[in-house]
């Protein structure tokens, strides 16, 4: 056990990043309009569960079900791809059988959690001290509490025609990460024209 400020503070940088909450605010008031609410305290600790369990016993997890890291990835991109559709088709893809259900998925997971931020957790562990990962895991997590508390606010602020915008511009950024997360994970490489 090494408590290191610059590892929490790299490790928090890196996580914030990937998981993007701020920029996944149009996707949330879009699943808060469909199933009437999102329930932040609970995306928050599932999505948190989901990080704390990779973090402590991560690949023999998914080696239970005979999954690898790439599979994962690879899953994760499918689920990410639709949901940039229907933002973009302005469709229904995922159902809201009850109030609330968008609070775990896809909100929790793959939003949040999802295979990009799991990955880069494996991925750190294997240059930070598990704890100063732990440590910048929470304080992601605060974060995200705090930013889904306050997605009415953002509403307010951006009024229907700005949302429909942002819908439309996040859906699309979507849509290339689901499809660099197929392409990295499959192997496949583009080659870049020159």
């Amino acid at each position: 056990m090494h408590l290191s400020f610059i590892e929490i503070l790299a490790a928090f940088m890196v996580l914030f990043a990937i998981i993007d909450i701020p920029g996944s605010i149009p996707i949330i008031i879009d699943i808060k309009s469909k199933s009437g609410n999102v329930n932040a305290g609970k995306v928050t600790i599932v999505s948190s569960l989901i990080f704390f369990a990779f973090l402590f016993i991560g690949s023999p997890l998914l080696g239970i079900f005979g999954i690898d890291v790439s599979s994962f990835a690879i899953a994760g991109s499918f689920i990410i791809f639709l949901i940039a559709m229907e933002m973009i088709l302005g469709i229904e893809l995922f159902k809201q059988d009850a109030q609330g259900e968008g609070s775990i998925f896809p909100i929790a997971f793959p939003l949040i959690a999802g295979a990009g931020s799991i990955t880069t957790i494996l991925s750190l562990k294997a240059e930070y001290q598990t704890i100063n990962i732990f440590i910048a895991l929470v304080l992601n997590m605060v974060i995200v509490y705090l930013i889904l508390r306050l997605t009415s606010i953002f509403e307010k602020i951006l009024g229907l025609g700005g949302l429909q915008l942002l819908r439309k511009i996040f859906g699309v950024i979507l849509l290339s990460i689901a499809i660099k997360l197929f392409l990295t994970n499959t192997g496949i490489v583009l080659h870049h024209a020159k």
